[in-house]
């Protein structure tokens, strides 16, 4: 999901480095996968809208917001907690697989799911292979999902 060009400018980085580390250490992921998810999702810009709907910083969907309990989808410590506490679920249900839990925060679960792995669609292999550029790791091969 390609995020809009938003009318405000991106967060201050002393403003956003806390909120990343506080999300991150409470839900055991990496600082840089979350920040990196952040900077591809909306370019750090807490009022981005994507044309299909998603918001703020990461991006939620309203029915995601609305499932992580978000008032606020602009809030920028409301977006950063619900995204990292979505981004912790589909890394638990992919059993830590980085490259799979991206494709459906991109793609969606179902996508991955009946893709038996990240699915062959451009717009999600390239969000998948940027972000793990930019976090240092190889890029995503599909693989079948182990059930």
């Amino acid at each position: 999901m390609e995020a809009a060009p938003a009318d405000c400018d991106p967060i201050a980085e002393t403003e956003l480095a806390p909120m990343i580390d506080t999300a991150a250490k409470g839900h055991e992921l990496q600082p840089k996968l979350l920040r990196a998810v952040m900077e591809k999702e909306s370019a750090f810009r807490p009022c981005a809208v994507s044309p299909k709907g998603a918001q703020g910083l990461m991006q939620l969907m309203p029915d995601t917001a609305g499932q992580f309990g978000v008032s606020d989808v602009f809030d920028p410590k409301q977006n950063i907690e619900a995204g990292a506490t979505f981004l912790k679920q589909l890394l638990d249900k992919y059993k830590g697989d980085i490259g799979m839990a991206l494709g459906a925060y991109n793609a969606g679960s179902s996508t991955v799911d009946q893709a038996g792995g990240i699915p062959n669609i451009a717009e999600t292999r390239d969000y998948v292979d940027a972000i793990l550029k930019k976090i240092a790791l190889p890029p995503a091969e599909p693989r079948p999902v182990v059930h």
